[in-house]
This record gives structure tokens, C-alpha cells and sequence, in this order.
């Protein structure tokens, strides 16, 4: 998969799991169709997890080729 269907997707995925924590903070839904939402965004949510744990990896990758560093982590104070 190349980059730009990897980070479309990710968008997809992104745009479907904002639109669903919508649709649950309004309240309106009727217990059942809250319990399907909250299954596909779990879902959802783990799969945008993946292709963020893909995503970090593959720069990884780059770096240790071109002999950089590795990734540090962001201080507390810049973590989102």
C-alpha cells in the first residue's frame, strides 16, 4: 500500500471515528445503536492505532538506513 492510500486511510478512519463520538455525545441514540457505534469505534480506534504503530516504524526504518538516531519521545509538555 503506498503512502498516500496508507494516510487516506487514515484519514478515512479518523473522520468515521470523530463522527461517531458525534453521534454518541448528542445522546440520541437508542441503546442499541450506541452499543454498535461504541463497537465500531473501538475498531476504529485500533486500527488507527496500527497504522500509526506502522507509520512509526517505517520511520524507524529510514532513520537506522541513513545511520540517524533513533525517535525520542516528546516531552510531557508537547504530548498531545
Amino acid at each position: 500500500m503506498t503512502t498516500e492510500k496508507v494516510s487516506a486511510c487514515f484519514e478515512e478512519t479518523l473522520s468515521e471515528l470523530e463522527a461517531i463520538v458525534n453521534e454518541m455525545e448528542n445522546g440520541d441514540l437508542p441503546l442499541n445503536k450506541a452499543l454498535e457505534k461504541f463497537e465500531r469505534g473501538i475498531a476504529l480506534s485500533r486500527q488507527g492505532q496500527q497504522s500509526l504503530e506502522n507509520a512509526e516504524q517505517k520511520v524507524k526504518i529510514l532513520l537506522s538506513e541513513q545511520g540517524e538516531e533513533t525517535l525520542q519521545s516528546l516531552p510531557e509538555s508537547e504530548q498531545p
